[in-house]
């Protein structure tokens, strides 16, 4: 069996072709701009994908609060053309095939429960971490999506009276600060902004620790909440080298303060990088039809 998977984003749609467990014939496009241009585009990929492949169907990752059992996408996402429609449904029709749907971040997710760093957990959360805070949560192996779709949406936990995880734990709005103070020493990407606090810059030292600060507060609220076997750490800022330890000894300063010193963090790296959604499409597509 073999599948076409593609991971929907804001700027481009990744695709590939899920055989055996692993990703083959690796590709992209830019994000068309409508709907109709998508549909298009999608299934000329799908035609050179049958001249190599016996393809059984198609697994998405789609931004959007999505709702995979009735195959709609609610909310808001950069790619607004998808939602509040029966989008599964046009799919199937496009494709004459069995498509499956499923949120960006879940995708991600799943990849890992299935063949990365959570496959051995049952009881975990995620935190990917970019220009918001993405997440979600696994109870004994399964996500749990909430009554409103909303589970896992940790960027929305407010830490204080006005702001929230992904106020304050996003470098993107660290960046917009820093630039915003410091105009003659503009940065572009989170990479400058560490790379600033390395070399002992004080502004960039203190937005770099409030990142780090907020995000252990976040953990910790988790801890308390599902006290989880595994808080999976995924998105840009999980390539430094030192997120584990710092943030590891920051939540257990926050629990042995309060005294909750008996849980002990277990906080770790995700192992997929760029592919994780297009694998935990898959693994979707798996669980919904094959098991």
């Amino acid at each position: 069996m073999s599948l076409l998977v593609f991971d929907i984003g804001g700027q481009g749609v990744k695709h590939a072709i899920w055989h055996e467990s692993s990703l083959l014939d690796k590709g992209s496009f830019a994000t068309p701009a409508n709907w109709d241009s998508l549909k298009l585009a999608m299934k000329e990929v799908l035609v050179i994908a049958q001249e190599k492949h016996e393809i059984t169907g198609v697994a998405i990752s789609s931004p959007g609060s999505v709702d995979s059992q009735a195959g709609v996408v609610h909310g808001i996402s950069a790619v607004q053309y998808l939602h509040e429609f029966e989008i599964v449904k046009a799919w199937q029709e496009l494709f004459e095939l069995p498509v499956s749907i499923e949120n960006d971040a879940n995708a991600a997710a799943l990849a890992e429960l299935d063949y990365g760093i959570a496959k051995d957990y049952k009881n975990v959360a995620f935190m990917i971490i970019g220009s918001g805070i993405g997440g979600a949560i696994a109870i004994n192996g399964e996500l749990v999506k909430g009554q409103h779709l909303f589970a896992g949406e940790l960027g929305y936990m407010l830490l204080d009276h006005e702001n929230t995880l992904s106020n304050l734990s996003s470098s993107l709005l660290q960046i917009n600060r820093h630039n915003a103070a410091h105009p003659e020493q503009p940065i572009a990407n989170g990479l400058e902004l560490f790379s600033l606090a390395e070399v002992d810059d004080p502004a960039a030292k203190a937005m770099v620790n409030e990142i780090y600060d907020s995000l252990a507060r976040g953990i910790y609220n988790l801890s308390l909440i599902i006290d989880p076997e595994l808080v999976a750490i995924g998105g840009g800022i999980s390539v430094r080298p030192e997120i584990t330890r710092v943030l590891t000894e920051r939540v257990s300063q926050l629990l042995d303060r309060q005294g909750a010193a008996d849980i002990k963090p277990n906080i770790q790296v995700c192992q997929f990088f760029n592919d994780a959604n297009l694998i935990g499409a898959a693994v979707h597509f798996e669980r919904t039809f094959l098991s």
